[in-house]
C-alpha cells in the first residue's frame, strides 16, 4: 500500500522558549542537528513585537508569535549527514517564502520517529524601523488598549492606577520592525503546498519507487493508515485498524479497475464510513472496533457493486504513438490481474466456503480443517495479488491505482478526439481532392498531440530521485 508523508504545522505562543527547547543538547537526547538563518536578537524583536501589537489589539486568546512545521523523515535518512540534510530542507522553505527560520533535527527517545522541527516566522523585517512618538500625550489602560483621557486611567485618590501607561508627547509609543503577519501561513492551501514541497523533497533521495511516500489527498477514494512505532501500547489495536483501512483500499483499487467511476467510490466512501462514523462519535464516542465495523460493512457495500458490474472490455484504442501503446498495455496488464482475482473473489472463495457450510458431521473434522485452511489460504491470496496491482504501476512511476486509471482516462480522451479530427480531415479532403483543400483543411498535428500525452503523463507520475546526500557517520558514535 502507499505510504504517505508526515507534515504538520503548529501555533507558537512563545517562540523563544520553543526555541530553546528543540535546539538544547541538554533538553533533546536524540540532537543531531540545528541550523538557524537569523539570530536570537531577531527572535526577541519578534516576540515583543507580536505581544505588544496583540496587546493593542484587544484580542481574546494566546498570541502567536511563529509557527513550526514537524516534517518527519523516512529511516532511510538517518544514513545521510544530518547538518546536510536540516540545512537543505531549512533552506528550500527561507527561498520559497523569504522568511527567517530555526530548524533541528531529532529522533524521540526510542528512536523510531526521525523528523525535523522547523519555526518560522510569519512577518518579515522592514527595510526601515518605522516609529511613531507621540505628537500629544497617549494614554494606555491596564488591558494595553488606547484611551483618549487621562481621566480614564485616574483612579478615585487621583493617581495613575498600577498598570496604566503615560507616553509624553515626543515620546516613542510604537514602533515596528516587522511587517505586518503575512496571512497566507495560516491558510490550508499554503499546508497543503508545503506538504507537496517537501514530499518531493523526500523523495529526491528515495531511489526505491515503492518506498517512495505520496501526500495523502483526503479527497481520494483511499483511507489513511497509521504508522506504528516500536513500543507502542496500542500497537495491536493500530494494526487491526490499518488492516481494515487496507482491506477498503485494496477494494477501492478493484472498483476503479472494475469501471466503477471514482465519483461514485468517494460517494460510497462519504456516506458509507464518514457519515456514520460521523454519528457514530457523536452518539458514543470513539470506538476503535466500532469504526473497523463502519469500515467493513463499507467494504462489503462496494464488493457488491463490484459483482453486480461486469468487467470493462480490453482497451481496443490504438494509434501509431509509442506513449499511447504503453498506457493501454499497462492498461490491460492491470484488468487481466484484475479478472484473475475477481474470479477467486466471486466464484473459488464462496465455493470453498459453501463446502465448509456443507461439511457437517462428527467423522468430518478433517474435512472441515482443510477446508479452512484452503480458504484462509485463498483470502491470503485476494490480498497479495491485490497489493501487487499498484506495485505494478509504482514501478511506472504511477503512486497509486487511482492517479493511474484518471492519467490513462485523460490520455485515451485525447487520443479519441485526435481520431476524429483525423477522421474528418479524411473525409474533407475525400470530397475535394484539390491542392487548395488539402491546405484548407490541414490535418491534425500529431506532434502537439504526442506533446499533450506526455505532459498528461509527466503531471500525474512521481518524480525520479536526484542527487544523493552524503552518508553520515554511526549514529551511536556521536
Amino acid at each position: 500500500m502507499a505510504r504517505h508523508s508526515f507534515i504538520q504545522m503548529s501555533k507558537l505562543s512563545n517562540v523563544k522558549g520553543r526555541i530553546s527547547y528543540i535546539t538544547s543538547h541538554a533538553k533533546q537526547e536524540n540532537l543531531y542537528a540545528t541550523y538557524r538563518t537569523a539570530d536570537n536578537e531577531f527572535w526577541s524583536n519578534l516576540a515583543r513585537e507580536s505581544q505588544q501589537e496583540f496587546k493593542r489589539s484587544g484580542t481574546e486568546g494566546k498570541c502567536i508569535e511563529a509557527r513550526e512545521l514537524i516534517i518527519a523523515l523516512p529511516e532511510v535518512y538517518t544514513r545521510y549527514e544530518p547538518q546536510e540534510v536540516l540545512e537543505d530542507f531549512t533552506e528550500e522553505f527561507r527561498k520559497r517564502y523569504g522568511v527567517e527560520c530555526v530548524s533541528a533535527l531529532h529522533h524521540n527517545k526510542r528512536k523510531t520517529n526521525y523528523h525535523i522541527h522547523l519555526i518560522f516566522s510569519e512577518r518579515k523585517l522592514l527595510p526601515e524601523s518605522d516609529i511613531k512618538r507621540a505628537t500629544r500625550s497617549v494614554f494606555y489602560d491596564e488591558t494595553g488598549k488606547r484611551v483618549r483621557t487621562k481621566k480614564e486611567i485616574t483612579g478615585e485618590d487621583g493617581q495613575i492606577r498600577k498598570g496604566c501607561t503615560v507616553i509624553k508627547k515626543g515620546e516613542v509609543y510604537e514602533s515596528h520592525l516587522f511587517t505586518v503577519k503575512d496571512d497566507k501561513f495560516k491558510s490550508e492551501p499554503f499546508l497543503r503546498e508545503i506538504k507537496e514541497i517537501y514530499t518531493d523533497l523526500i523523495n529526491r533521495h528515495i531511489s526505491d519507487p515503492e518506498q517512495q511516500l505520496k501526500v495523502f489527498d483526503k479527497n481520494s477514494v483511499y483511507l489513511p493508515t497509521k504508522k506504528i512505532g516500536k513500543n507502542n501500547p496500542k500497537a495491536a489495536e493500530i494494526e487491526a485498524d490499518n488492516t481494515a483501512r487496507q482491506e477498503w483500499n485494496r477494494t477501492a483499487d478493484m472498483a476503479l479497475l472494475s469501471g466503477i467511476s471514482e465519483a461514485k467510490i468517494l460517494e460510497v466512501k462519504q456516506t458509507e464510513i464518514h457519515e456514520k462514523a460521523s454519528q457514530s462519535i457523536k452518539s458514543k464516542g470513539w470506538l476503535p472496533n466500532l469504526f473497523r465495523g463502519i469500515v467493513a460493512k463499507a467494504k462489503d457495500f462496494l464488493q457488491n457493486l463490484i459483482r453486480e458490474k461486469d468487467m470493462p472490455p480490453k482497451p481496443t484504442l490504438d494509434i501509431d504513438m509509442a506513449e499511447f501503446r504503453h498506457m493501454r498495455n499497462l492498461m490491460i496488464k492491470v484488468q487481466d490481474k484484475a479478472k484473475e482475482i475477481k474470479n477467486l473473489q466471486d466464484k473459488v472463495l464462496p465455493h470453498l466456503k459453501q463446502q465448509l457450510a456443507d461439511t457437517k458431521g462428527l467423522f468430518k473434522g478433517k474435512e472441515r480443517k482443510a477446508l479452512e485452511v484452503k480458504i484462509k489460504e485463498t483470502e491470503v491470496e485476494i490480498a497479495d495479488r491485490l497489493d501487487k496491482i499498484p506495485d505494478t504501476l509504482k514501478a511506472d512511476g504511477y503512486p497509486d491505482v487511482q492517479v493511474f486509471m484518471r492519467t490513462f482516462r485523460e490520455m485515451e480522451s485525447v487520443v479519441e478526439q485526435y481520431n476524429r479530427d483525423l477522421a474528418e480531415w479524411e473525409y474533407q479532403v475525400s470530397r475535394k481532392p484539390t491542392a487548395a483543400t488539402k491546405e484548407q483543411h490541414r490535418p491534425p498535428e500529431r506532434q502537439s498531440v504526442l506533446k499533450h500525452l506526455r505532459e498528461i503523463q509527466e503531471r500525474n507520475k512521481q518524480q525520479p530521485p536526484q542527487r544523493q546526500y552524503k552518508k553520515s557517520i554511526d549514529r551511536d558514535s556521536r
